[in-house]
């Protein structure tokens, strides 16, 4: 059991575990378990952390075919320049490995914002803190556990 999947229990929302075969040469976890877990791409989620400053580190929760607009997160926190946060940075405040990051049961609790997307659905799937397990949940039940704001933060890829 994960922590993410600890602290849902916690909290006694309703949430449902999704496991898939990881492929370690996958280079799209979201998307790859969109495919897998026979899900439409819009409701799966990527959870990445991003940094402003030296220390200030910020999640931001977007649809995995969409790229995080920086701007626009920058914008909504009301800073000048956000970047992606380096990975062992990551991995060390978050507890969990690149491509299994999950919103919830982090080791340093962050500021977190979901894309305004995730409200017109009334189920979204999050990592569950390891490549190849989802948590399937209700956007406002995420925004509550993690304290977040929605924004619109996603921009189409190219």
């Amino acid at each position: 059991m994960t922590p993410a999947i600890k602290a849902a229990k916690k909290a006694k929302i309703s949430f449902q575990i999704h496991e898939y075969h990881h492929d370690p040469s996958a280079t799209s976890y979201g998307a790859e378990a969109a495919e897998k877990l026979g899900v439409a791409p819009e409701r799966v989620y990527k959870t990445l952390v991003t940094a402003h400053g030296t220390k200030d580190l910020v999640v931001a929760i977007v649809p995995v075919l969409q790229h995080l607009n920086l701007k626009a997160l920058a914008k909504h926190l009301g800073v000048k320049k956000i970047a992606m946060a380096e990975t062992q940075v990551v991995q060390n405040t978050t507890g969990y490995i690149l491509g299994g990051v999950s919103p919830l049961g982090q080791k340093k609790r962050l500021p977190t914002v979901i894309d305004a997307s995730a409200e017109q659905h009334d189920t979204i799937f999050v990592s569950a803190g390891r490549r190849g397990m989802d948590i399937e949940l209700a956007p406002k039940d995420l925004l509550a556990l993690t304290s977040a704001t929605y924004a619109d933060i996603a921009k189409a890829s190219r």
